[in-house]
């Protein structure tokens, strides 16, 4: 199987925003230079996981994505879909659908088993094998207020 460039830029992100997010708006020029994605690019990305419910904007000063909901609770599948659409259609088999070589149930068991394995892993485990491979973090630094 082989991920789209959007769907591997979708999951970048997300993990970006997992990763070294610490729950704080990251705006898309920051994900785009850590992650080595063309901002423009990563902009349909995050328009589409938006419509997912999969980040939430914020507008302004200090704005950008964050998670919409913890990283626990966003699996792989979660962000293929959001990109690409259900699974049973995008691992349709092409061609004709039934030519008589081939078994009809193939493409939705297929569909099915893939799409279990994808939602059985959710980003709070990818962050953690990350930091047991010493991936680095961006250093999370409290705000410094002036009066």
């Amino acid at each position: 199987m082989r991920l789209s460039l959007q769907v591997q830029y979708a999951i970048c992100s997300v993990f970006e925003l997992a990763y070294n997010g610490h729950g704080e708006p990251v705006q898309v020029r920051v994900v785009s230079e850590r992650q080595g994605i063309p901002a423009r690019y990563l902009e349909q990305i995050f328009r589409r996981l938006r419509r997912a419910e999969l980040v939430l904007s914020k507008r302004g000063p200090g704005g950008g994505y964050t998670l919409a909901r913890a990283p626990s609770r966003i699996t792989l599948r979660d962000v293929i879909e959001a990109v690409e659409g259900p699974l049973a259609q995008t691992l349709a088999m092409e061609g004709d659908p039934s030519p008589p070589e081939r078994p009809s149930f193939l493409g939705p068991a297929l569909a099915r088993r893939l799409g279990e394995a994808l939602a059985a892993v959710a980003f709070d485990a990818v962050c953690r094998d990350a930091e047991r491979l010493g991936v680095p973090r961006v250093k999370h630094e409290a705000p410094m207020y002036f009066i």
